[in-house]
């Protein structure tokens, strides 16, 4: 089942094969925040700021999650090779 990244309920994000690959692109965005712990866990946990969830979801008819992923990581390496 393919996840996307929604905010109130609405999905704002295109399909992607696993939950693992939106909460990358959600790092990559700056939408990623580490909180401090709680007692019962040992260092800081990874959550999403302010509303934003990662949940599944059906793709689009004709959108293809493997193919989203591959364009996202293709975008990625041309934004480093660009920085650098």
């Amino acid at each position: 089942m393919p996840y996307a990244l929604f905010c109130h309920d609405a999905q704002i994000s295109k399909a992607y094969p696993s939950e693992a690959d939106v909460w990358q692109l959600a790092q990559q965005s700056g939408l990623v925040v580490d909180v401090s712990t709680d007692d019962q866990r040992h260092g800081p946990r990874r959550v999403l700021d302010n509303d934003y969830e990662i949940k599944p979801c059906r793709a689009a008819q004709g959108e293809d999650p493997a193919r989203n992923k591959a364009e996202a990581e293709q975008q990625s390496r041309m934004e480093l090779a660009l920085n650098s």
